[in-house]
Parts: structure tokens; sequence; C-alpha cells
């Protein structure tokens, strides 16, 4: 099934997601979904096995199915990861009222070291999130940078790190290696999440609308820097997302400021 360009990511958008590592969209899930989603949440959503295509995962009607063929969402999706991806795996993570503990802040990724692909994880909130119930943590800006799953654990806040409070029916889109974890849930209120990991099934080149790919603001966004980033070392993570921009687009002169292209000169001319 095609996917109106209308729907899909435009390259600002797009570059927003290869500086930050996430893409939020806010109540996109209509209400009437919120509400029946609690009811299929505590039936419980079989797992599949890794790898199963979306309507092998999903059948028609049911409603994992057709929360990712929201329009708005199946346009994200398959700008990020292309058409026909395949599900990973899927979980539903319930946070009790007043439950007293949090997750250490983590990456899904242990050995995922794909420099130029990566997997994405949807997010689907039911609820209006709270500072009070908790809601999600991630650190914006640490998705490129390698570590093995709880290996952050000790961290406890990091500079510029953002706490999720939103409004039911949003959805938040994760590149694998985020930086992230669950809070402590301190309302009266049982707290739902619904995730979903997407592998690609085709190549992550120029997916999206790509009619705006010339646009001043996408290396504004690609240039982004993070409170939490270091003096010197964070500069890495520009250079990391500059290889990323290019497998995206396929163009191998892109850079910001220089970064890639002096490192990746090696004259092969002999001198006179």
């Amino acid at each position: 099934m095609t996917t109106p360009r209308e729907h899909l990511l435009s390259s600002v958008r797009m570059a927003h997601f290869v500086a930050h590592g996430s893409l939020r969209m806010e109540a996109v899930v209509p209400a009437e979904m919120n509400a029946e989603a609690v009811e299929v949440f505590d039936t419980g959503i079989p797992p599949v096995p890794y790898g199963t295509p979306v309507p092998d995962a999903y059948p028609a009607g049911s409603f994992p199915r057709r929360l990712v063929e929201l329009p708005a969402i199946a346009g994200a999706l398959r700008s990020l990861v292309g058409p026909d991806p395949h599900v990973d795996h899927h979980f539903v993570h319930v946070r009790e009222p007043h439950e007293g503990g949090a997750q250490p802040l983590h990456g899904d990724a242990v050995i995922d070291v794909r420099p130029d692909a990566f997997d994405v994880q949807l997010m689907y909130y039911p609820q209006d999130v709270t500072l009070e119930m908790g809601g999600t943590l991630s650190v914006p800006g640490s998705h490129l940078r390698r570590t093995n799953e709880s290996d952050t654990g000790r961290y406890q806040n990091l500079r510029g790190q953002s706490r999720l409070v939103c409004p039911a029916g949003t959805v938040v889109f994760l590149h694998h290696g985020l930086w992230h974890g669950g809070r402590r849930n301190d309302s009266a209120v049982r707290r739902y999440m619904f995730k979903i990991r997407f592998n690609p099934t085709v190549r992550q080149r120029r997916l999206w609308d790509t009619s705006d790919l010339a646009d001043p603001r996408v290396a504004r966004e690609l240039n982004t820097l993070f409170p939490w980033y270091e003096a010197a070392t964070g500069r890495l993570e520009l250079y990391n997302r500059v290889l990323l921009w290019r497998a995206l687009t396929g163009d191998e002169d892109f850079d910001l400021d220089h970064w890639v292209t002096r490192v990746s000169n090696r004259p092969q001319e002999v001198p006179a």
C-alpha cells in the first residue's frame, strides 16, 4: 500500500529525527481508539516471532493493525523504515499506581552497531501522561553514542533530558539506540505504554518527502547541540549524524562545517 506524500515526513522532520533520535506526534490517535486501548492491553496482545511481517503479526481489524495504519503513523513509519517493515517484538508496559520503582537509563540495542541503518520503536500512550504519572525519560541526541543496554544506568539525570508529559493518543518514534527509561508512577492512575519495534526490509534511502531536501532548516536541525554534550567529545555526535545523513540521502558530499570532509581526506596523488 502506498502512502500519500502529505503523510510522509519532510526532510526537515527527518533531520530532526536524525539529530534528536526521536519524533513526537501529539494526540495523533483518535479518542475512541484511546478508550479501546486500555481494555485491549489488559486482555493482552499475543507475542509474535522476531521478524514477523506486519500483516502476519497483526490481522486486519486488530487494534495494533489499525494503530499502525492511521495515516500519520503509517506515513512516519514508511518515512523512517520504508514499506513492509517487520515486527521485531512488541510489549505492553504497565506502571502501577505508586509503584515506587523506575527503569535505569538504557538503550535497547545491546549489540546493534549499524552505522547506516536503524530500527524504530513506536511508543503509544493511550492516556494523558502527567508529570506525576512518570512517563518516559529520554536523552535527546544520545542514539548514536554506542553503549551496551544499561551501561548508562548509573546516570540519574542528564542536562537537557526529556521527561514525557503528553495528551492521550500521543505516539513517539525512537531510534533503537536512544537512551531512555520508564519513570516511576507516583499517581493513583495505572499508566500504559504500548511499544512496537520495527525492522526495515528495504534500504533506508530517501523514503520520505524529499521535496525540501535543500531547505536550510535541514542543516540547522542536524547542527543541533544538546546541553549534556561535552565540549570536545560532543563533536563526534555531529560527525556521526553526517555519516547517517549521507547514508539516508545518498549524498556523499554532504557535510556540516567540514567535519567529515577533513578526516576523510586521503589524497592518492604522488608528489612530483
